[in-house]
């Protein structure tokens, strides 16, 4: 087996195609347990990078992440390749990711913390449509959004959920976040809005127990709140690795173009 630079984790989803990656992987290159890991090679879609990149933040130990798609999409992944893994890792661009920091208060007064890599939404929980106040730094910019969600995109997630929902697609460095809203109906020609990350937005359930909205963070869902505060989490930024022919901010910008 052929060992590694640097010391790197191998972690797979439970897919099929993961799992046969994994073992190729396995029998030609050395790979070291997480706890003594300096970086990672996730193989998977998305939906498992942002699972690894979530776990790493609970356990409050951040490494560079370098994905192969094994997955659906891989918007966040590179190509999976057996090849010359040494090299690739050795002459990957590190982008860094900075998640949001959610805060929810429920209407029962319980406070949930979660970190969001992609966005932060909340949507309706009932036929009701949600109204709901948008604050920015502690001034009110919507006395009364009546839709049925709302959500804050990051520039990395700005391309998932946010793009769904026709919301812009942001450039990796902007250093701005997507307000947009899910199906308005008031205001009529509201259609989002692009925020400095800097700021803290605030977005209060008017008529929770008539009204009830829930709040996911990636993949994370709190019920029944009542305030959410989303703020963008600058000490716990991550490290994402691509190869310099399919980097991040280039695919994001390249977006914009696509039919």
């Amino acid at each position: 087996m052929k060992a590694l630079d640097v010391p790197t984790a191998l972690v797979a989803s439970n897919a099929e195609a993961a799992l046969a990656a994994e073992a190729l992987l396995r029998k030609r290159y050395e790979f070291v347990p997480l706890r003594k890991a300096e970086r990672i090679v996730a193989l998977g879609g998305d939906g498992f990078m942002l699972q690894t990149l979530h776990a790493m933040l609970a356990r409050g130990r951040v490494c560079p992440v370098f994905g192969m798609n094994r997955g659906t999409v891989g918007f966040l992944m590179n190509e999976w390749r057996i090849e010359a893994l040494d090299a690739r890792l050795r002459g990957a661009r590190a982008f860094a990711v900075a998640p949001l920091q959610m805060t929810a208060v429920r209407v029962d007064g319980k406070v949930v913390r979660h970190n969001a890599i992609n966005e932060v939404s909340m949507l309706r929980e009932t036929r009701q449509t949600a109204w709901i106040e948008v604050s920015v730094n502690g001034r009110v910019v919507l006395p009364e959004l009546i839709c049925d969600g709302v959500l804050v995109a990051t520039p990395a997630g700005s391309t998932a959920y946010n793009l769904s929902a026709r919301g812009p697609i942001l450039p990796l460095n902007s250093k701005l976040m997507a307000l947009t809203p899910i199906s308005p109906f008031r205001p009529r020609r509201w259609h989002g809005a692009l925020i400095a990350d800097d700021v803290k937005i605030v977005l209060r359930v008017l008529d929770p127990v008539k009204r009830p909205v829930s709040v996911v963070a990636d993949q994370r869902e709190v019920r029944d709140v009542a305030t959410v505060e989303v703020s963008m989490d600058r000490e716990r930024a991550l490290t994402l690795l691509f190869d310099p022919e399919h980097a991040l901010d280039e695919r994001i910008a390249m977006e914009q173009f696509a039919v």
